[in-house]
């Protein structure tokens, strides 16, 4: 009989999610909360692109905590419905669509309103801008300092913490078109930095759409070799034959590998070895199916096409 091993990680291989972090994350989720309505808010009542861009911009990182803290939860509590053997996990790669989808959408209404606004865009009062630009920027700062020692050692908290930082570019832009607005009444400075940020959106959106698209095709994760990751199964010693090789990613942060190996040495000591060489790739959530020669022969005489 062949002979399987399993080696299953959550989000975090090696580390379970703590409730210090999904604190952190709520804590930030909250502060960027009521600031995103500020800023919407105030955007509106005056009539600035600027202001309104950047809200559209911390509404993704919302989005990403949202997501993170979910990530966390969902790995620590998995699903205990016996339909879901890998839990919740594709949870957060479906969020993540959606984020792109809004802002993508974020992006196209900036560039909409700044056309309409060409040869007569409204008066946007500077000193409004300054204020709320700095508070938004002092928020995203704090946020920043409470994500920052979870975002090395949690993918989930790094992705959160990647967003509030490109947000706080953002918001520096928004700072520098109240700048101008004020000191030298430049009526277009609003234009020109909501436009930037819709600009600085629009790759990133892409950018997330497209991971979120590989890991749900199940396209091996773009860190993994996998004809080089062949090759080192295949020289470990009494390897014969390496078939059914599989790597993909089920969520952010897990990926997966399945093979099959063809042997008539030890299988305990293949299959440590080949845990090792998987370890190697950073493939900790690995399945590995051992087959005698005559188990692979028999496996190939039947099948049909």
């Amino acid at each position: 009989m062949g002979a399987g091993h399993g080696h299953g990680h959550g989000l975090e291989p090696g580390e379970k999610p703590t409730q210090a972090r999904i604190r952190a994350m709520l804590i930030g989720l909250a502060i960027l909360t009521v600031f995103l309505v500020l800023e919407l808010t105030v955007g509106i009542m005056i009539n600035s692109l600027a202001l309104i861009a950047d809200a559209g911009h911390m509404a993704t990182d919302v989005i990403a905590l949202l997501m993170g803290v979910s990530a966390l939860l969902l790995a620590q509590r998995g699903s205990k419905h016996p339909g879901r053997t890998f839990g919740w996990h594709r949870a957060e790669v479906l969020t993540a669509i959606a984020n792109a989808v809004l802002l993508i959408g974020i992006a196209a209404y900036i560039f909409i309103e700044a056309i309409g606004r060409i040869g007569d865009a409204p008066e946007v009062p500077g000193l409004p801008l300054i204020l709320v630009a700095t508070a938004g920027l002092l928020a995203n700062i704090v946020v920043l300092a409470l994500l920052r020692r979870g975002s090395r050692h949690s993918i989930a908290m790094k992705g959160a913490y990647m967003e509030v930082l490109a947000d706080a570019v953002s918001s520096v832009g928004v700072l520098v078109a109240g700048v101008l607005t004020l000191a030298f009444g430049w009526v277009y400075a609003d234009v020109v930095v909501g436009v930037a940020i819709s600009i600085w959106i629009v790759p990133r959106a892409l950018r997330l759409a497209a991971q979120a698209l590989r890991i749900l095709t199940q396209a091996s994760p773009d860190d993994v070799d996998v004809p080089q990751l062949e090759r080192d199964l295949l020289a470990i010693d009494g390897v014969d034959e390496v078939h059914d090789l599989h790597v993909w990613t089920l969520t952010t942060g897990m990926d997966v590998v399945t093979v099959h190996l063809t042997t008539k040495a030890d299988n305990q000591e293949v299959l440590r070895q080949a845990k090792n060489v998987l370890s190697a790739a950073g493939l900790e959530h690995a399945t590995v199916q051992i087959d005698s020669p005559e188990e692979r022969k028999h496996c190939e005489d039947t099948v049909t096409w």
